[in-house]
């Protein structure tokens, strides 16, 4: 309608000079960014507008989101911008509404045990204890170990980050309860990707099940909607491996996340 393209252009600038505020009231200070970039090295980018542009969704994210600290753990700038600056990574390309469906982050000094029932088949309830370095949860909160985010640069060789794989989830349960499947750009059929997931998934299980050594953590093998978010760290911090192992899902992650980290990352 006339209207709507009348208005446009007048809504993106006020979008954007909102955003400018945000930013301005959550500035990351450029030796913080630089130390930041250097302890994450998966963070870089080769082109420096693509930099530029995940310091700003930082500060906007940082804007938007509400951080609690379980004591002893301080929230200084290193935290909450550690913490951020991966948070932004996977919807660099995407945006920054896609975790518009939750507010807060709390988080541990380190890994926590939670208790957990579950009922089998004929109705007996088992109760168990689970450690956790992070979870995700329809509506929020989210929960990260601090240590396990502090160790995020060294721990990438492994395929392994904490806050890409709970936002992962948070991308799939845009929709509902996770199942592997986030929201879909619309030149990606739903069916493709749940073919060459279902494909993938099965043939990974399979070498877990084999004792294979595998480029993604095996706790990928508990269920699609985990092997997506162990996916996607890989994706992020070790592409090669994944890519090697796993290239027609490192294709479909591609066109998902509209990002390539093996030509994008220094």
């Amino acid at each position: 309608m006339i209207w709507r393209r009348w208005l446009g252009p007048w809504v993106g600038h006020w979008q954007r000079r909102a955003e400018d505020r945000a930013v301005a009231r959550r500035p990351i200070p450029d030796d913080l960014w630089k130390r930041t970039l250097k302890r994450y090295p998966f963070l870089r980018r080769r082109d420096p507008a693509d930099e530029a542009r995940l310091k700003r969704m930082a500060s906007l994210f940082l804007d938007r989101k509400e951080f609690t600290a379980v004591p002893p753990l301080r929230l200084t700038n290193d935290v909450v911008v550690a913490i951020a600056a991966q948070a932004c990574l996977p919807v660099l390309n995407l945006g920054l509404e896609r975790y518009d469906g939750f507010v807060g982050i709390i988080v541990q000094p380190d890994q926590v045990v939670a208790r957990r029932e579950v009922s089998d088949d004929d109705g007996v309830v088992h109760v168990y204890d689970e450690v956790l370095s992070g979870e995700a949860m329809q509506g929020g909160p989210l929960m990260l170990s601090w240590r396990d985010v502090r160790t995020a640069g060294s721990s990438a060789a492994l395929g392994y980050n904490v806050v890409i794989h709970e936002f992962a989830h948070v991308l799939d349960m845009a929709e509902g309860e996770p199942n592997g499947t986030p929201a879909l750009p619309d030149d990606l059929p739903a069916a493709e990707w749940q073919a060459v997931l279902a494909q993938e998934f099965q043939r990974f299980v399979e070498r877990v099940d084999q004792g294979d050594e595998t480029a993604l953590d095996p706790y990928g093998a508990e269920a699609p909607e985990e092997f997506f978010a162990v996916a996607s760290e890989a994706f992020f911090v070790s592409p090669r491996p994944m890519r090697d192992e796993h290239p027609a899902l490192y294709d479909l992650f591609v066109r998902l996340y509209r990002q390539d980290p093996l030509r994008e990352t220094p």
